[in-house]
C-alpha cells in the first residue's frame, strides 16, 4: 500500500494522540467555557466537511455519471443517518455530561462507555477520509489527493481537541494519566482502520462512489445533531458554543477552498 496513503488516513488518528496527551500538562479539568468552544468549533469542523468535502462532490460526481443529481446525495445521507442511529442504539456508551449509558445494557465500566462514545463518534470521520481518499486514488476530477489531505487535516485539527476532552474526564473518573491517554487515544484508532476499510470498499463499487461520500457526510451530520449541538449548547453561555461552530465551519471551509 502506498506510504503516502497510510500516512494520510493517519493524521486524524495523530490530531487525537497529540489531544489525549494534554492529560499530562493539564489540569484534571477542563474549563467548561473552553469545552463548550472546543465542542462547537468540532461540530463546524464537521459540518463544513460533510458539504464541501462530500456531498458537493456527491452531486457532481454523480452528474458525470449521467445519474440524477441530487439522488446519490439524497439516498446516500440518509443511509448515513440511518446506519450511525442504529449504532448509537446497539453500542453501550455514555455522553460526558450524563450518567445514564445509551445502547444495550452492560456491565461495563464508566469510563470504558465513555471511549465507547467517542470511538463511535470517530466512525463517520474514518469513513469521510477513507471515500475521499478512494475518489483521488480513482482519478475522479472532483477528489484531489490534495483535497482528501485537507479533510484529513482539518479533522485532525477538531480532534486535537477531542482527544483533550475524553482523556481529562476518563482521569477525573480516576484513571490515571497514562491509562487515560490510552484511552483517548484509542478511541481514535477507530479512524485509520475505518478509512482502510472504507478505501477497499470503494475501489471495489466504482459506480456507488458518489453514495459512499454522502453516507459518510449523513454519518457525521449524526454525530453533528446528536452529540456536539447538545453538549455545546447544555447549561449556561451557549453562545460560547455557537462562536465555536462559526469559527470551526470556516477554518475547514477555507482550508478546503484554498488547499483542496
Amino acid at each position: 500500500m502506498d506510504i503516502s496513503l497510510v500516512a494520510g488516513v493517519m493524521i486524524p488518528f495523530t490530531g487525537t494522540m497529540l489531544g489525549s496527551a494534554m492529560v499530562f500538562f493539564m489540569r484534571n479539568q477542563i474549563n467548561r467555557q473552553l469545552e463548550k468552544l472546543l465542542l462547537g468549533f468540532a461540530a463546524g469542523v464537521m459540518v463544513a466537511a460533510s458539504v464541501w468535502s462530500l456531498l458537493m462532490p456527491s452531486i457532481e460526481m454523480a452528474s458525470e455519471q449521467d445519474k440524477i443529481a441530487w439522488v446519490p446525495a439524497a439516498v446516500g445521507f440518509i443511509l448515513g443517518m440511518a446506519f450511525l442511529l442504529l449504532l448509537d442504539s446497539v453500542i453501550p456508551h455514555l455522553h460526558l455530561d450524563t450518567d445514564k449509558p445509551e445502547g444495550l445494557k452492560t456491565r461495563a465500566k464508566k469510563t470504558t462507555m465513555m471511549v465507547f462514545a467517542v470511538t463511535l463518534h470517530n466512525i463517520p470521520e474514518g469513513m469521510a477520509v477513507g471515500v475521499t481518499f478512494a475518489g483521488a486514488l480513482l482519478g475522479n476530477a472532483q477528489i484531489t489527493m490534495a483535497g482528501a489531505f485537507t479533510l484529513a487535516l482539518g479533522i485532525a485539527i477538531q480532534n486535537f481537541p477531542e482527544g483533550a476532552i475524553i482523556s481529562m474526564p476518563l482521569r477525573s473518573a480516576g484513571a490515571s494519566k497514562r491509562k487515560a491517554f490510552v484511552y483517548g487515544a484509542l478511541s481514535g484508532l477507530v479512524e485509520p482502520i475505518g478509512a482502510l476499510l472504507t478505501i477497499w470498499l470503494a475501489q471495489l463499487i466504482v459506480p456507488l462512489l458518489p453514495y459512499f461520500l454522502s453516507f459518510a457526510a449523513g454519518a457525521m451530520i449524526y454525530v453533528v445533531v446528536e452529540e456536539l449541538i447538545p453538549e455545546s449548547q447544555a447549561g449556561e453561555h451557549t453562545n460560547i458554543g455557537t462562536i465555536g461552530v462559526a469559527v470551526g465551519f470556516v477554518v475547514m471551509m477555507v482550508l478546503d477552498v484554498a488547499l483542496g
